[in-house]
């Protein structure tokens, strides 16, 4: 469904200038042109918005959900209280929105029963109910609600048309109250803005502000979504004050990375010379690179297992980001570690890093709030220390049977912590590799970060809950680098020139198509108070929207 371009802003133009001076005289066949035109582009608006949901029965991305509850703090205003978290995978069936939780531990019947007591006493958030913050709910059509021009806005680089969605009088049941953002080419909904109505004492429905971006050419999918809300009453004298963040990925999680499907794969013809070098003694191996190599297989099935899973970004440009790191720590030491050492972003929020063999994985999460370097060097040091010492990937992960489970029991199937030994022998070595290293004048801004994480890591249990490796804190203990959060400065909350942790979403830019990750290139910006630090914080999320291009679009464009 298509409307002319310069119908809709002629129509635009005259609604503008009624509302502009309402004494003008206007004739019926501009009313009836303007109104033809307005019929037109919300139909336009309402066939895409149910087209996309219909389309959305292709895909089963992953939906992570972290959530902060708020209180009152004299000095900085509304701070973290506590946390919940989710991973699932998002899949739409003929009884509407259902989701497969990534869980560590299975649920039994006895879990279930206390998960049902508890909902008695405090509020429980439902990851489902969030899920359904990223389509516009059925009652989204010409026969239950209103759609008003209000202007037109640029959302990074796509031009959109800014409508309210009013409810009709007569409207029954739930429906969404708030504001949409239509791009101008397709009229597809690229982000909503709003809550749901009615509200009653046991049903409350969350503000939200949800994108879509544009994945692929003229395909708008649910990337983010922002959750927030301060007045929520959850029972006769309580009220919550939470803020949210929602993000979708693994579109096309069977093409990403090294993952190919059968009509990829080639047969080469029996006639064709192949060269045959059985013979050669040379290829022969001896038993320690037997043992390597039955290691790095081990390494590199649980690489390929969780990328499938979709909680392990492809290699790509943040892995030699990280690379670069681990490269001054190996010179600077006069290591010679082979097989070589790899690096790797694991896809979800929670703060960790742990080795699979010889690749360093960290997430990001960590990696968002991660203030500077030398900060990075820190946490990739401990790993790093790791390999140098020979703790190995469990063996047992080369037997293939061990990777065929389904993908929500990767966090419970793929277990990498170390043990309290090992870890403390990883800090000791860590130690030694920091200080030959070039951060090691650098070091009181990495223990300024542990002494921060240590500070909140009794209101974020979720945040620093790793999905696979060990905890760097736990309450008020700090489980990493010890020494290096001794010898740090001491926190100043109020002073804006400390920076000991950044809020999430800092660094690291997902692309939900192919799950590949960048570092973000947005400009430093001056902080006027303490409180614009928000360290480890969910905040607002504003993507840079644009429009994607095939490749024959780009050589037409480039050849005019």
């Amino acid at each position: 469904m298509s409307i002319a371009r310069n119908s809709i802003f002629a129509a635009m133009l005259v609604s503008s200038l009624a509302m502009a001076s309402l004494d003008a005289p206007s004739t019926p066949s501009s009313d009836q042109a303007a109104h033809s035109t307005y019929e037109a582009l919300s139909n336009s608006i309402f066939y895409h918005e149910a087209k996309l949901v219909e389309n959305m029965h292709k895909y089963s991305p992953l939906v992570e959900t972290y959530i902060q509850q708020m209180k009152q703090d004299p000095e900085l205003g509304k701070v973290p209280a506590s946390d919940n978290y989710f991973l699932g995978r998002l899949v739409l069936d003929n009884r509407g929105i259902n989701d497969q939780t990534y869980g560590k531990k299975q649920s039994g019947k006895f879990k279930r029963v206390l998960d049902r007591l508890d909902g008695f006493y405090k509020m429980k958030y439902v990851p489902q109910g969030f899920m359904q913050l990223i389509f516009l709910n059925s009652g989204f059509d010409r026969e239950d609600c209103e759609l008003k021009y209000q202007r037109q806005e640029f959302l990074g680089e796509v031009r959109t048309l800014v409508f309210n969605v009013v409810p009709l009088k007569h409207t029954k049941g739930v429906h969404f109250v708030g504001r949409i953002w239509v791009e101008d080419q397709d009229y597809n909904i690229v982000r909503i803005n709003g809550t749901y109505a009615p509200q009653s004492r046991g049903k409350h429905y969350f503000h939200f502000d949800s994108w879509r971006l544009n994945l692929q050419p003229g395909l708008w999918l649910p990337a983010y979504v922002y959750t927030e809300d301060s007045d929520v009453k959850y029972d006769l004298v309580r009220k919550l004050s939470m803020k949210g963040q929602t993000r979708l990925w693994g579109y096309d999680l069977k093409h990403s990375g090294q993952q190919t499907e059968f009509t990829d794969m080639q047969v080469e013809s029996p006639a064709k010379d192949v060269a045959d070098h059985s013979g050669n003694g040379a290829n022969e191996i001896s038993p320690i690179e037997s043992q390597q190599k039955w290691q790095r297989e081990a390494e590199d099935s649980v690489l390929d297992r969780m990328e499938r899973a979709g909680v392990l970004a492809p290699d790509g440009e943040a892995s030699k980001v990280l690379q670069a790191v681990v490269n001054n720590f190996e010179v600077t030491n006069s290591l010679n570690i082979q097989p070589d050492v790899r690096c790797r972003v694991l896809l979800t929020t929670p703060l960790e890093t742990f080795t699979i063999g010889h690749t360093i994985v960290i997430s990001r999460g960590l990696l968002d709030v991660l203030p500077d370097e030398a900060s990075l060097a820190m946490v990739l040091s401990h790993e790093l220390a790791h390999i140098a010492l020979g703790h190995s990937v469990d063996t047992k992960y080369a037997f293939s049977d061990r990777m065929i489970f389904p993908d929500e029991d990767v966090l419970r199937k793929l277990v990498m912590q170390r043990s309290e030994t090992d870890e403390m022998a990883a800090d000791k070595k860590a130690s030694e590799l920091l200080r030959n290293s070039p951060y090691k004048d650098k070091l009181a801004n990495a223990g300024l970060f542990l002494r921060a994480l240590q500070a909140h890591a009794h209101e974020l249990t979720w945040l620093i809950d790793p999905n696979f490796g060990n905890r760097m804190a736990k309450g008020r203990e700090l489980f990493r680098m010890a020494s290096l959060e001794q010898s740090a400065p001491q926190l100043q909350r109020g002073d804006v020139h400390q920076l000991a942790a950044l809020p999430l979403g800092s660094r690291v830019k997902l692309d939900p198509w192919d799950d590949q990750v960048s570092l973000q290139k947005s400009k430093p910006v001056p902080l006027l108070t303490a409180r614009d630090k928000m360290p480890f914080e969910v905040t607002p999320m504003f993507p840079n929207l644009a429009r994607t291009t095939n490749a024959a679009d780009v050589v037409a464009q480039q050849k005019q």
